[in-house]
């Protein structure tokens, strides 16, 4: 075990020492002109003093509640100091990816007016350095931990409790951070459009914008340190849940608790070697390349979970090898079909987005409804291939089955999130390049590469949702094996009355949270169109070109926003449990777990379809307004590219924020429901 152990310890700091070369290389690179300086160093200024407000609000958070788990007996020291752990690796993830993605948006449009290969190497490198820093401090917050613990309990059986308070940590980080950045870039984009593009016809990244810069900062801290924070949170829980699910249930005792640690730094050096080999071949095939990195990492990945099973597991009883290898394979072929449905809903060549496209022809409101249309349409396949994976992985593997399955969809978050973080790279690219008036021939580029990186973007939240459901899923059998230890009478039956109300009210709890969040973004982009407005009023000749807007009141105001915004929502899924775990005296005894397993269920079932339509019928409403600029059904500026941008408008909180953000949401509703177990 202490073999295991060390590998998995080593392929952690192996991708940190791989991000660190990434990230140095990348800042060697050429800044350019002073013209694209310019806007660059007012991203940059107005993403570190949110991400400064942010995360201040994130700590005074988390110290209370470090010093409650602290204070409470039934926690102690270990278990604050595992959710410090967790908190601090999700923002030091969070954070070193924006910064690099921040720095990197100038190098990549200087690397534009070189070339197309230059620049999307750039760019992929900065992603690796988020995508390999989230893979890594997730793999090695648990691994060390877990060690910790190890050498805590050398006479008996290792404490798992503590670790439920790392995966705490990391989620609490992880929901902040997805609904502060998740509500400040769509207000911010949802001002640029509605004021800028159709107030007054000018281009999304056009300077005279005021809330321009706000929009690409938008970029950095929703898609890069929002998702980062997201997708490690979902990483280090499910780790969390697949070694607690072996611990209660006995599996392979320690070989069952060590073997996820293993598939993740199986798949980290997989992620390392494709990524680092795998090279642009020619014009018009950089999806192609990112698409190949991916699948390439898959397969090799697939091999060492092989001779990995064979290795840890092949002499335990409790089940064979090789169906372990298989419910890994699951999780993959789960991932798989999950992105192959997406890429059809939201393809731009595909008849759902061109459905959208079509209908904006008679307005607006034929647009909207078009478009949840499609978005409902959208959850069918991948619900059902996450029923068949359940099944399937159940079938070989048990409930540890299922965990593993998780597990190894996860591990590919390195590379996943490569591709994820380099999208708003190259998106902010374009705006610099805009925004500097550099030449078309350095603006085709990083359209080109924007192009892309908006397909990587919508495949990597469908990845992120399909893993929240899975881990999800892995701690609820967590919850219920735990109960199943200490009170043998609880039944999670649906005829029971406390699980049958808890359906409902767990099946609640993602529209509230979703209404929620919808309501913030409304706000806030309220109060920056306003001020957009307010600019535009009293200085017209900002149109002409002759005054500067003030970019900074546009960041500030939206920041103070987001911040307030994201408290409600965020606090929800903590509250819950704790609500639950108090009424849980006055009730029959037993009847405080049925009805936490109850809101588990359902939360993670209406979540998990609610979140799947948000996010693919938002991504595919903002394709339709890409398939009518591109000169179909009268292009820019005719009615169907109006009535477009309005679904694009109503699709972006769906897609960035409110859809995303359910996944943090229902891992926090699990953990708090785990750390509540002593109380129920």
């Amino acid at each position: 075990m202490t073999i295991a152990l060390s590998l998995s310890l080593g392929a952690a700091a192996l991708g940190v020492v791989y991000a660190a070369w990434c990230g140095r290389w990348v800042m060697r690179q050429d800044t350019g002109s002073k013209a694209m300086r310019k806007p660059y160093l007012a991203i940059r200024e107005g993403a570190n003093a949110f991400m400064r407000t942010q995360y201040l609000t994130i700590l005074a958070v988390g110290v209370v509640l470090t010093l409650l788990l602290w204070a409470t007996p039934q926690y102690g020291f270990l278990t604050a100091l595992g959710f410090v752990i967790g908190g601090v690796c999700s923002a030091i993830a969070g954070i070193m990816g924006m910064w690099v993605a921040v720095h990197a948006n100038v190098r990549t449009t200087a690397a534009a007016a070189k070339g197309l290969p230059l620049a999307l190497k750039t760019s992929l490198r900065a992603g690796s350095v988020t995508g390999f820093l989230v893979g890594a401090l997730a793999l090695a917050s648990v691994s060390g931990f877990y060690l910790l613990l190890l050498m805590l309990n050398e006479s008996g059986p290792v404490d798992m409790g503590p670790l439920v308070g790392l995966g705490f940590g990391a989620s609490l980080v992880s929901i902040f951070a997805r609904l502060g950045g998740g509500i400040f870039t769509k207000a911010a984009d949802i001002g640029a459009d509605l004021v800028g593009k159709i107030e007054q016809g000018i281009a999304e990244d056009d300077p005279r914008n005021p809330a321009v810069i706000a929009d690409n900062v938008g970029d950095n801290v929703g898609d890069c340190a929002g998702m980062a924070a997201d997708v490690f949170e979902s990483y280090a829980v499910t780790l969390v849940a697949a070694m607690l699910v072996a611990s209660i249930s006995g599996t392979g005792t320690a070989a069952g608790q060590i073997y996820p640690l293993i598939l993740g730094a199986v798949s980290l050096l997989a992620g390392i070697i494709c990524i680092h080999t795998i090279h642009y071949r020619g014009k018009g095939a950089i999806l192609a390349t990112l698409t190949r990195i991916v699948l390439a990492t898959i397969v090799l990945s697939a091999g060492g979970f092989y001779l990995a099973s064979q290795w840890l597991m092949g002499d335990t009883t409790s089940y064979n090898a090789n169906d372990l290898f298989i419910s890994a394979l699951t999780g993959l072929a789960v991932g798989i079909g999950m992105v192959a449905t997406t890429t059809y809903f939201t393809g731009i060549h595909r008849r759902p987005v061109q459905e959208i496209a079509r209908a904006s022809r008679s307005g607006h409101a034929t647009n909207i409804i078009t478009g949840l249309a499609v978005g409902m349409e959208s959850t069918v396949v991948p619900t059902l291939v996450i029923a068949a994976g359940v099944v399937t992985a159940y079938s070989f593997g048990g409930v540890y089955g299922i965990a593993i399955a998780t597990t190894a969809l996860l591990a590919l978050t390195p590379v996943v999130v490569t591709i994820d973080a380099y999208g708003p790279v190259t998106d902010n690219a374009g705006g610099i390049a805009e925004m500097a008036h550099l030449p078309e021939s350095v603006r085709e580029v990083t359209d080109e590469l924007d192009a892309a990186g908006n397909s990587t973007k919508s495949l990597t939240k469908i990845f992120s949702i399909g893993s929240a459901a899975l881990a999800s899923l892995a701690l609820f059998v967590a919850f219920k094996l735990e109960f199943g230890d200490r009170l043998d009478q609880v039944s999670f039956a649906i005829d029971a009355p406390y699980v049958l109300a808890g359906l409902f009210i767990g099946a609640l709890l993602p529209f509230y949270f979703s209404g929620i969040i919808f309501k913030a973004v409304g706000k806030a982009a309220s109060t920056v169109v306003e001020e957009v407005r307010t600019q535009f009023r009293n200085h017209p000749e900002i149109l002409t070109g002759q005054y500067r807007p003030d970019y900074t009141r546009a960041v500030h105001i939206l920041t103070l926003a987001s911040i307030r915004g994201m408290i409600l929502p965020g606090t929800l899924p903590v509250a819950v449990p704790i609500l639950v775990a108090l009424a849980s005296p006055f009730g029959p005894d037993g009847s405080g777990a049925q009805l936490m397993g109850g809101i588990l269920m359902g939360a993670v079932t209406t979540g998990f379809i609610l979140a799947l339509m948000l996010s693919t019928g938002g991504a595919a409403w903002d394709n339709a307004k890409k398939y009518i600029e591109a000169g179909h059904f009268g292009g820019k500026g005719s009615p169907a590219h109006l009535a477009a941008i309005t679904g694009d408008t109503v699709g972006d909180p769906a897609k960035d924020t409110a859809g995303p953000a359910i996944n943090p949401m229902r891992k926090v509703l699990s953990l708090m429901a785990l750390l509540m177990v002593p109380f129920l």
